[in-house]
């Protein structure tokens, strides 16, 4: 019997903040996958290595988590605003589902090294030493994204000594700006209300913030579902009626958020929207065996992806994070202590991160220019991906 022999992709394997996935150039794709649809999803379903009943990804170049489960496509912007158009698809470990709801905030950090080093940023703007803005289109959610990436001699540098709890070796820092992070209508709070009512069965009645900005984000208390707000993967993520519990606090979020109609729905939509859990300061031991003082901290969160604990925290999530703590009255505001702020301090399950955010109020509708934080990326790997030319 014959078999389809395999093909091969040019590809980049990076690490961006603290997440990895693989980069494609768009006309790098087979032709079938330059346009979005079956093609599409089928190859890079194949790529990663899903639907993967082991839960290992040994088949595939993907990591068997929601952080290490990505992949980007990315092409030279026809904008003269933007370098580089950006397309982010997160790949389900399990099921054959490629989730393009919205952005991944770490491989943002890499999208603006990968398009100087693959000729997607005019030379004339990249200087022989200091650093080059890139302007990035997030094709997803239809928002600008400006990554500040070091140069040396011309080239990306890659190598430096920013270290980033989350990630074991320190890199170049790349400053990541999210222009505008409010979803595309502009509206942060999409019910109105700073703090909602959430009713979801089995769980009750919780306090909740549901926010639009960097990705669709649910935030509740940690003490009115039985937590700290210290906890580390192993105390959740080996916790099946815990899982449940939050995935049917994300589902109702998502109904309350205007994002799906029906709870049952959000079994399609894993990417969006994040559940996330907020506490006052305290200290606790991070994933690393790393010490987290709660002087040195604003707030605790931990935060939920793809239906799992997140080992440190989603970039996008920061963005909400920021973004809340800079709004009062808000859960996560309310837990860094109240007040103005223009920057936050939280722990994470790895450590911390800092990430700032500036907003204002205007005829009563809250409004933010940017968000920033600081990631790092690298190349890991770079060259073909192979599959089977009959997978897609």
């Amino acid at each position: 019997m014959a078999h389809t022999p395999q093909i091969r992709i040019p590809a980049t394997y990076m690490r961006g903040g603290t997440s990895k996935g693989v980069f494609f150039r768009l006309d790098d794709l087979p032709e079938a996958a330059q346009q979005p649809g079956e093609a599409r999803d089928k190859l890079l379903l194949r790529v990663i290595g899903s639907p993967d009943p082991y839960g290992k990804h040994t088949d595939g170049m993907g990591g068997a988590t929601s952080s290490t489960s990505k992949t980007v496509i990315l092409s030279r912007s026809d904008s003269p605003d933007h370098d580089v158009d950006y397309l982010f698809g997160q790949v389900a470990i399990d099921k054959p589902f490629v989730d393009w709801s919205g952005n991944c905030g770490n491989l943002s950090a890499a999208v603006g090294p990968f398009a100087v080093s693959n000729g997607l940023v005019d030379p004339a703007r990249i200087p022989e030493n200091g650093e080059v803005a890139v302007r990035i289109w997030q094709a997803n959610i239809g928002k600008t994204i400006v990554a500040r990436v070091p140069i040396t001699n011309g080239q990306v540098q890659e190598t430096g000594d920013f270290e980033l709890d989350g990630v074991t070796f320190p890199a170049a820092e790349v400053p990541v700006a999210f222009m505008d992070p409010a979803d595309g209508g502009g509206a942060i709070f999409p019910t109105g209300n700073r703090v909602d009512d959430l009713k979801v069965p089995g769980v009750g009645t919780l306090k909740a913030t549901l926010i639009n900005a960097g990705i669709p984000t649910v935030f509740v208390n940690a003490d009115e579902i039985g937590y700290t707000g210290t906890e580390l993967q192993e105390a959740i993520n080996g916790d099946p009626k815990a899982l449940e519990m939050f995935e049917t606090i994300r589902a109702h979020g998502a109904v309350k958020m205007g994002l799906i109609t029906d709870p049952a729905e959000a079994a399609d939509r894993q990417h969006t929207p994040k559940v996330a859990f907020v506490a006052p300061p305290a200290s606790y031991t991070a994933s690393s065996g790393k010490a987290v003082q709660a002087e040195d901290i604003d707030l605790l969160v931990r935060a939920l992806s793809m239906g799992k604990l997140h080992h440190a925290m989603m970039g996008t999530a920061a963005v909400a994070i920021g973004t809340a703590a800079a709004i009062p009255g808000t859960l996560v505001n309310e837990a860094a202590g109240g007040g103005d702020r223009n920057s936050v301090h939280f722990g994470h399950p790895s450590g911390t991160l800092r990430v700032g955010a500036e907003a204002t109020q205007e005829n009563g509708e809250w409004t933010v220019k940017q968000a920033i934080m600081s990631r790092s990326a690298r190349v890991l790997m770079e060259g073909w991906v192979r599959v089977p030319g009959d997978s897609f």
